[in-house]
């Protein structure tokens, strides 16, 4: 029987889609309320999607490896964390090479973007983790 504090990939999916509306609600309020301000690049919603996408494989990656073997699940959420780093940086690199325009902008939008899809992985694995250790 699985407790209801678990996080298992439906769930977590749910949460994850409540999380990037939030995330999508306070975009739209920044953009009104300072209209004349640049706070994000352009093409914003192409480094969103990117993020919330490869968040959301980074996340189903290192979930199957800590069920498949929860004595090797840390390797799994490791390798994860590292290969999002890595596909990250390769989209930098291609978007500032495409993109010119303030790279201030975009640098503080990507790694706040970072940032905070990170914490949330890592909030969610860490509580699949911590319910691990409970059995």
């Amino acid at each position: 029987m699985q407790k209801r504090s678990d996080l298992n990939l439906a769930r977590f999916t749910s949460i994850y889609l409540i999380f990037c509306g939030i995330l999508i609600g306070v975009v739209v309020l920044l953009q009104n309320l300072f209209p004349d301000v640049t706070l994000f690049v352009p093409k914003f919603w192409l480094v969103f999607g990117f993020m919330a996408g490869i968040t959301f494989i980074a996340y189903t990656v290192a979930s199957i490896g800590l069920k498949r073997n929860p004595e090797t699940g840390i390797m799994a959420i490791m390798a994860s964390i590292g290969l999002k780093m890595i596909f990250c940086m390769a989209f930098v690199l291609i978007y500032s090479i495409k993109e010119k325009g303030n790279r201030i902008v975009f640098t503080l939008d990507f790694f706040s973007l970072y940032l905070l899809f990170t914490a949330f992985e890592i909030f969610c694995l860490l509580r699949n983790l911590r319910h691990q250790n409970l059995k």
